[in-house]
């Protein structure tokens, strides 16, 4: 039995009904074309370009009007939904970015961004609380195990290997990847190298220009994007084969084979 997935791209904005009204039609789109889980970009909740305290000013808490909506939407369409969302945080000023995974029951899992995005000229840890290293949250559907990272966790190979570690078959990725000079490659590159290395599927889900690169995608266990979306707004679905992970791992074995573990850095 496959499980299908869609990615869907949209440019989240400064209003939060209004992004919930967006969600609403792209889950309604990719229920239409078979989608199970539906991944959303990151900060789906809330975004402004340039963060300012308009973010921390509609934070909310995990159980808050967000969640509540994406249980709503999971129960109408019968999906499980995962979005970026804007959590209210400990200290004044700073919010945490997290991404939920919600089903018709309410929040199924929570994974705080642990990488911030203090590079490219960026400071996001200006704004965000990094999430606690902690055991990985990951929920089944169908016979399949997800887990999920945010954006710039991409960059650092660790954290897929953690999550293939805990069982996932399947990364999600809600992200807002910044355009720039490479950035794209970069984004490709490190997708089709997560699932490679890791022997899972990977989808992806981003921002579109002019701010983000777009190119939201699924990548299966061998590095092969078999389903995308360009430059717009849309939906991408794919049917993932939980079978083609045990063939590729019969022909790969690199997570038998390794030598090393994962460990947090002290003090880091």
């Amino acid at each position: 039995m496959s499980v299908a997935v869609a990615v869907a791209q949209f440019s989240p904005i400064a209003d939060r009904a209004a992004n919930l009204v967006t969600l609403a039609a792209m889950t309604a789109t990719a229920a239409d074309r078979g989608a199970r889980v539906i991944v959303f970009p990151e900060y789906s909740s809330y975004f402004v370009d340039p963060f300012d305290a308009s973010l921390a000013e509609n934070a909310e808490p995990l159980d808050g009007p967000f969640t509540a909506a994406l249980a709503a939407l999971a129960a109408r369409h019968g999906v499980l939904v995962v979005a970026g969302l804007v959590e209210a945080g400990d200290e004044p000023g700073r919010v945490r970015n997290a991404v939920v995974a919600v089903d018709a029951a309410g929040v199924r899992a929570v994974y705080r961004k642990l990488h911030l995005y203090d590079a490219f000229g960026q400071r996001e840890s200006d704004w965000i609380e990094p999430g606690s290293i902690a055991d990985a949250e990951t929920f089944e559907i169908d016979g399949m195990r997800f887990g999920m990272m945010t954006c710039y966790d991409l960059r650092f190979p660790e954290v897929g290997r953690l999550l293939a570690d805990a069982g996932a078959d399947v990364v999600l990725v809600p992200a807002e990847w910044v355009r720039g000079p490479l950035k794209e490659h970069h984004w490709r590159t490190l997708l089709h190298a997560r699932a490679i290395e890791n022997t899972v599927f990977m989808a992806a889900a981003d921002h579109p220009p002019p701010l983000g690169v777009g190119n939201s995608m699924i990548v299966d266990p061998l590095g092969v994007e078999i389903a995308a979306v360009g430059t717009g707004t849309d939906v991408a679905v794919a049917h993932l084969d939980p079978g083609q992970i045990e063939r590729v791992r019969r022909v790969n074995p690199a997570l038998r084979l390794r030598r090393f573990a994962v460990a947090p850095r002290p003090g880091v």
